[in-house]
């Protein structure tokens, strides 16, 4: 792939970016309200507060479930089937969620919430995307423009939830429903956008211009583990983002239920989201121009202190608003430096055949390691406190703070 494309793609790539960035604001939007009131409609429809992390874990592990079937649809048929898949499933899964609130049946909830996750895993894979048709030396900066671009519909999002929450109320529906009606449309536009603009496929014109005329493999997820598990940039890449993420959930998916706890109005716990998916995607593109530029190794490490800097904050003043809030920016900070850093790292690491494979598997393992937090989470929050979940939140980062600086890893592109 020339080295000589302007803005590290061709024309193309721009449109890519472009019609991506659209995509991934909808999802924002749709992803960042609907999550914000999962766990409070989960724990109304149970009537137990530590069921709530089950609302956001439904979520993250439906998207687990769904990283590798909408990767292996991507790798077989190109990036448009596989995302509008994932948004499909999401808007069915938003009104599975609406019905089950209704009902008042916990496990048509639970079931609405696991289909809900594949907005999210569509939104993920909306960032390899990004990487298709990038020269290496701006693989971070792409990526981390999608990333960045979330942050419009993300951050507002969560805001969302008291007017949306009026909108069900009018149509007799429960009011933390609404994120959810709302969800639905937002899902069914971004569709419409992905379908019309992402042509012709990013990925088949990149696997067009490596190997021209030649068809494309199919990989099984054994042979895609194996190439993953040989190349010490892919390693470190995945385990990056397991790491970040399972850190990242924990302590977010009980946050709302602790502001509830300590007497804070749906409006503040809305605010405190808002400044954790700021620290997300706001600032992704530097984390990108810096894993470019100094490396991707070194911004994952730095991500790794930042995270144990919020869980230690968050365990030292568990009921104050502004400390946890500062606590849940640098949660969302240090995801966004690891998750960016280390997505671009898994990019330029895998051969072009298996990326599309090999992304969703690192989507997988970042889900699943997700969900596992948020199960745990609720235990640990009812069994012990907000101050003993920061305290843990904390210990998951230290060893990628000490393995990842000193990484040594090269790359196939």
């Amino acid at each position: 792939m020339a080295e000589t494309r302007p803005w590290g793609g061709s024309r193309l790539q721009l449109r890519t970016l472009s019609v991506l960035s659209g995509i991934v604001i909808l999802g924002g939007l749709s992803l960042a309200s609907a999550i914000t009131a999962g766990g409070l409609l989960v724990a109304e429809v149970s009537g137990s507060a530590t069921a709530a992390g089950l609302g956001q874990t439904s979520v993250v592990l439906g998207a687990a479930a769904l990283a590798v079937p909408l990767a292996r649809l991507s790798s077989r048929f190109g990036r448009r089937k596989g995302l509008a898949t994932g948004l499909a499933t999401g808007c069915l899964g938003a009104v599975v969620v609406v019905s089950g609130a209704a009902s008042g049946l916990l496990a048509v909830l639970l079931l609405g919430l696991l289909l809900f996750g594949g907005a999210q895993a569509t939104v993920l894979q909306a960032r390899f995307t990004a990487n298709d048709l990038s020269v290496p030396a701006t693989m971070g900066r792409d990526l981390s423009l999608i990333l960045w671009m979330s942050a419009v519909g993300a951050i507002a999002g969560p805001n969302l939830v008291a007017p949306s929450a009026t909108t069900a109320q009018a149509l007799g529906l429960p009011g933390l429903s609404g994120p959810f009606l709302w969800s639905a449309v937002g899902l069914l536009l971004a569709m419409v956008l992905l379908w019309a603009g992402l042509r012709p496929d990013p990925l088949l014109v990149a696997r067009e211009e490596a190997d021209p005329g030649e068809q494309s493999q199919r990989h099984s997820l054994s042979e895609t583990l194996r190439h993953v598990a040989a190349l010490p940039g892919a390693r470190l890449a995945v385990l990056a983002m397991l790491s970040a993420n399972a850190a990242m959930v924990g302590l977010m998916v009980m946050t709302p239920v602790q502001l509830r706890h300590s007497g804070h109005a749906l409006t503040i716990v809305g605010i405190v989201i808002s400044v954790h998916v700021a620290g997300m995607f706001l600032f992704a593109p530097v984390f990108g121009i810096l894993a470019d530029r100094l490396g991707r190794p070194p911004v994952i490490g730095a991500g790794a202190a930042v995270l144990i800097l919020a869980g230690l904050l968050a365990a030292m003043a568990p009921s104050d608003t502004v400390p946890v809030g500062v606590a849940l920016f640098l949660l969302g900070l240090g995801w966004s430096m690891c998750i960016v850093s280390a997505s671009a790292l898994l990019s330029a690491s895998v051969a072009i055949d298996y990326r599309a494979s090999a992304q969703g598997f690192a989507d997988l393992a970042m889900g699943l390691a997700g969900a596992f937090a948020g199960v745990l989470a609720g235990p640990i929050f009812g069994l012990g406190s907000f101050t003993v979940l920061g305290l843990v939140v904390a210990a998951i980062s230290v060893p990628m703070l000490i393995v990842a600086p000193r990484a040594r890893v090269s790359e196939q592109v």
